[in-house]
């Protein structure tokens, strides 16, 4: 017998006593515990964030100010990452770029996995024509140069933050593909288990059933595509970006950043490393975290030791 989520497993038993048991989640989370790299990736990001978040609003500089005294000044008293050629402040530059690329990443990642989620899961379980017509859309538009394309139309796009919408709803468009076929062929093994067709007797719709039974069980893969969709979109973006075709001005995003410094790079480096030390320490938070997960939801890891 299958215990649902949530319920009481055994865990170990202390000596001469009963069995001692704990919830799933609890399980869970003191599997990712254990891995270190993935505590270590949390507080990373978890820094990034609430700096993103915060740092704006206590820095003395704003992403506006010029400091008419202070033209591509190198890191140092008042401007711990520098000061660009026309006097803004490098630091509240990248902290207003780290929030963009933020919003972009777990913006792209959660419509990207939503919708490998409902068009492979819809597909498997009904299957025929609904089947071949998401094979065929998924086939084609992973022939598509997707980057070729997004450059086009985002370059050729709004502004601000127009763009920064028509960006993530690119990406997105672009990034479901193949999680899409795993939970396809998850479901295919899963509709015909005996909980799913004791529900189908009962008279459950089928949306009622893919929400219910079978997205639920496939949960532990959305969350690491979702997590690992994150860094993959910001890179995306920071490549967009570098040659001109992510977030258009007046935003800012760390590939924007990038792509500015690079061009001054070996006169004055602080333009391009503070964006590129922030954006590697996101990077591999985000993919440390994702590495977590997939360790402890796995049950056949070796993140899934006794209890000691």
């Amino acid at each position: 017998m299958v215990e649902p989520a949530g319920t009481a497993i055994e865990s170990g038993a202390p000596a001469g006593g009963p069995p001692r048991r704990e919830s799933r989640r609890r399980l869970l989370l003191r599997r990712f515990l254990r891995n270190r790299t993935a505590v270590l990736g949390v507080i990373v990001v978890a820094v990034l964030v609430t700096f993103a978040v915060v740092g704006p609003s206590l820095s003395p500089w704003g992403v506006e100010d010029v400091d008419r005294g202070a033209f591509l000044q190198p890191p140092g008293g008042s401007h711990p990452f520098g000061t660009t050629q026309a006097g803004r402040d490098m630091l509240a530059l990248t902290l207003h770029g780290l929030q963009r690329s933020l919003v972009i990443g777990f913006a792209v990642a959660l419509l990207s996995t939503a919708i490998a989620a409902l068009v492979g899961a819809f597909a498997a379980y009904y299957g025929g024509w609904l089947e071949r017509v998401s094979l065929w859309v998924i086939d084609l538009l992973l022939v598509i140069p997707a980057f070729l394309l997004i450059a086009l139309v985002v370059g050729g796009g709004g502004e601000g933050g127009s763009s920064t919408v028509l960006l993530v709803l690119l990406l997105a468009l672009f990034g479901w593909m193949l999680p899409a076929r795993v939970v396809r062929s998850l479901t295919q093994s899963i509709r015909e288990r005996e909980y799913v067709l004791a529900a189908r007797f009962m008279g459950l719709s089928g949306p009622r059933i893919v929400f219910r039974h079978i997205l639920p069980n496939i949960a532990s893969l959305l969350v690491i595509d979702a997590t690992l969709n994150v860094s993959g979109a910001i890179l995306a973006e920071t490549g967009l970006a570098y040659f001109g075709f992510g977030v258009q001005p007046p935003g800012t995003s760390l590939g924007t950043l990038l792509g500015e410094g690079a061009r001054q790079l070996h006169s004055f480096p602080w333009l391009f490393a503070g964006p590129a030390v922030t954006l590697v320490l996101l990077i591999l938070g985000v993919n440390a975290i994702g590495d977590g997960l997939r360790d402890a939801l796995d049950p056949g890891s070796g993140a899934s030791g006794a209890v000691t």
